[in-house]
């Protein structure tokens, strides 16, 4: 059994042992494009979005030295014409980047061709010796005609914050292997998988014969990355889980016309512990983000504020040179987060937002880490101000909102109420892993500034704030009662608080008043 050729189809018969989602109707994608001028295809998507589960499925499907019948018969792939003509047919190359991160950087280009090489004579003895893997392939086909299905998984490792040098060195043998003269003569198919799209060299693609298929623009392969909401209703079914928590924790993601894809790790490990948490730090070498939030590009703090108070933000993704080092405007700091995972681009209205709590989680952590100034403070004190809320602890809320108000509103740059709001939402902010968080919600006979809706299942209560300018906190408690606010939440919760805030733009000190309806 190889290490990168003929290697069987172990690692997939594993994944059929566990909770296994059928994405193999992305098989016929790529039977549909096998010798074809489409041969070559990458897919880019965020880490932990089953790029390395597809990978080994493709592998264990094209490879000939296995016999995956059994494998793929029940799954959606075994209903399709091309189904037995593709079946373990192909001499089939699977190269793991990640396998290689421990080398040093300078010699791992010709390190990994060097041990690709040795494993191809394991199954071609009488191949010359030779330093270049694009040789060795090349002399393969002319001796036995034999043409390959080659698997990248993590192609992008080698191009993702390292020196320029190796990336280069990299670049250019991806070039001599899939662009050369007699490229297609060796290659029946290449597909690579990563988190970035290939890199750009002056505004065009360094690999300008492959099919890109990423977060931004999916085409047809939108649904075999993530899951879908059918998909975890499934998952919730078999491990008696509340798919509204599902959808509150994990959900978000618009990619292509799929306008609901979970984090499907995400959701797999809290199918296996029970519960909701955040799973995102588990999921090992996730870039952080700290930097990037940090760069003064374009009012990139101000964009992310706005995007943690519920808003999308408009972005013009196609600057983006798809490389991590070289980013210039605050239109490539969210594209590449939204390649990351960190945000979701939605391709109807070029706007990107935070997808669920578990990012938002992530984005509280980071700007804490960052250093926003009381910014950074309300973020982290966010979950000790609504527990004092539950509590009517009116003295605390008042003294958190004249601590850091006025600098929070100048970054937000919003007028009046707006500005307020924007700071009682950020002030609030942990409160998204126990509530629904609703500004200008529709309630009684007009409209309340905030709604907290306790989650399925909470022992919490709802929550009305009600924000008034030049007016006292009984002003505003007042206009709750009068407009009959708590009517849209009656038979969602058995406990209401009602928050009323007075303040004014020219003193510091805010008014609080709390009041209970049960």
């Amino acid at each position: 059994m190889g290490v990168f050729i003929d290697k069987g189809n172990l690692a997939f018969k594993d994944l059929r042992n566990t909770d296994f989602t059928d994405k193999s109707g992305l098989i016929e994608i790529l039977n549909e494009n096998i010798a074809t001028s489409h041969r070559y295809i990458c897919v880019s998507r965020p880490r932990r979005f089953g790029k390395s589960v597809a990978a080994k499925m493709i592998y264990a499907y094209y490879d000939r030295k296995s016999d995956s019948a059994a494998l793929f018969d029940d799954l959606e792939i075994s209903k399709q014409t091309s189904y037995k003509k593709h079946l373990n047919k192909y001499p089939t190359i699977y190269i793991d980047l990640n396998t290689f991160a421990e080398f040093d950087n300078d010699n791992v280009v010709e390190i990994f061709q060097k041990q690709i090489i040795e494993d191809l004579k394991t199954s071609y003895p009488s191949l010359k010796e030779t330093e270049y893997l694009s040789v060795a392939l090349r002399e393969i086909n002319q001796a036995t005609g034999d043409r390959f299905v080659v698997i990248i998984d993590e192609w992008d490792k080698l191009v993702r914050e390292i020196d320029d040098k190796t990336k280069n060195k990299y670049v250019n043998f991806l070039r001599s292997m899939f662009k050369s003269n007699t490229a297609d003569d060796v290659f029946l198919l290449v597909y690579m998988t990563g988190i970035l799209p290939i890199i750009k060299v002056e505004s065009q693609s360094a690999l300008n014969n492959f099919d890109e298929y990423s977060v931004i623009r999916p085409a047809k392969t939108a649904k075999y990355y993530g899951f879908t909401p059918d998909e975890v209703v499934k998952i919730c079914e078999k491990h008696n889980l509340n798919i509204e928590l599902m959808k509150h924790a994990y959900d978000g993601y618009v990619i292509g016309s799929e306008k609901s894809i979970f984090n499907p790790n995400s959701v797999m490990l809290a199918a296996e512990d029970g519960g909701y948490d955040s799973h995102w730090s588990k999921s090992a070498a996730y870039t952080t983000i700290e930097h990037y939030i940090g760069i003064d590009h374009d009012n990139v703090q101000q964009k992310i504020i706005r995007m943690l108070n519920g808003e999308s933000v408009t972005v013009e993704v196609t600057s983006f040179r798809n490389d991590m080092k070289h980013i210039d405007t605050s239109h490539d700091v969210l594209t590449l987060l939204a390649h990351l995972g960190y945000l979701s681009f939605n391709p109807e209205d070029s706007t990107v937002s935070i997808p669920n709590t578990e990012v938002a989680g992530e984005f509280r952590l980071s700007i804490g880490r960052a250093g926003w100034g009381e910014v950074s403070t309300a973020l982290m004190d966010s979950l000790t101000l609504i527990n004092k809320t539950i509590e009517q602890d009116v003295d605390y809320i008042s003294e958190a909102f004249d601590k850091y108000r006025f600098e929070a509103s100048s970054i937000i740059k919003y007028k009046d109420e707006n500005s307020m709001a924007c700071a009682i939402t950020l002030a609030y902010y942990a409160a998204k892993r126990y509530y629904k968080i609703f500004r200008e919600q529709p309630a009684g006979k007009g409209f309340a500034d905030m709604i907290f809706l306790p989650l399925p299942g909470s022992t919490r209560p709802a929550i009305v704030i009600e924000l008034k300018s030049k007016k006292s906190a009984q002003g505003a408690i007042d206009q709750i009662k009068n407009k009959n606010y708590p009517q849209a939440l009656q038979g969602l919760s058995n406990r209401i608080l009602l928050v009323g805030i007075g303040w004014s733009k020219r003193k510091a000190k805010h008014d609080v008043k709390i009041e209970v309806v049960e």
